[in-house]
């Protein structure tokens, strides 16, 4: 129990993939314009990174050192490919939206980076969780910066108007700058909010 509690803060904020470890920034600032984009994203990520680090861990001691990388990468792709027929089958019109990005999530760093980090050292199921709790930590960013973009720019919060015809929609959150702007806001503050036991050290040493 203890090991899952300290997984989950790990993955929630201690050792959050995008405010801590600055890692799967580009779908980040890719899918966030829309909510609805941001959980299919977050909850696909989440899909592959709980499986894929369940089955590195499962044949981890049957991987030779030697090829442990490529057999990781094509453990990923493999649950990606499945995420990207899944998504064209029943969700044609969001697999549309999210374009290449689906794909794109075979080269994100969480995956790999959980793979090696922490499945290759762990038991299959604690390392499921890590998986789906990393992915979770993902897509819980994704979601904040999506409902300021979304909400500014466009109105609406999943599509369904907020503000009123009097608004005026700010095109400049559902572009590329907005995307970095916000991104800097949520790591700014999460390390204010939440600062690392280094960073506490040193400003403890300091004073």
């Amino acid at each position: 129990m203890t090991e899952i509690i300290r997984v989950f803060k790990a993955g929630i904020y201690k050792d959050n993939p995008v405010f801590r470890q600055i890692l799967g920034i580009c779908s980040s600032l890719a899918v966030t314009n829309l909510l609805t984009n941001s959980l299919v994203m977050g909850v696909g990520l989440m899909f592959v990174t709980a499986f894929s680090s369940f089955t590195v861990s499962l044949l981890r001691s049957y991987t030779p050192k030697h090829i442990r990388m490529m057999v990781q990468t094509l453990i990923i792709s493999a649950y990606v490919i499945m995420l990207d027929l899944f998504l064209k089958a029943y969700m044609p019109d969001m697999s549309k939206a999210l374009g290449p990005y689906v794909g794109l999530i075979i080269t994100n760093c969480i995956i790999m980076g959980r793979a090696e980090a922490f499945a290759q050292k762990n038991k299959p199921f604690i390392s499921f969780f890590d998986g789906l709790i990393m992915g979770l930590g993902y897509t819980l960013v994704l979601l904040f910066i999506a409902f300021f973009r979304e909400l500014l720019g466009f109105g609406t919060l999943f599509g369904v108007t907020v503000l009123g015809s009097g608004w005026v929609n700010w095109t400049l959150m559902i572009m590329p700058p907005g995307a970095f702007f916000m991104l800097g806001i949520v790591i700014w503050a999460t390390y204010k909010l939440f600062p690392h036991e280094d960073d506490a050290g040193k400003a403890g040493a300091k004073a």
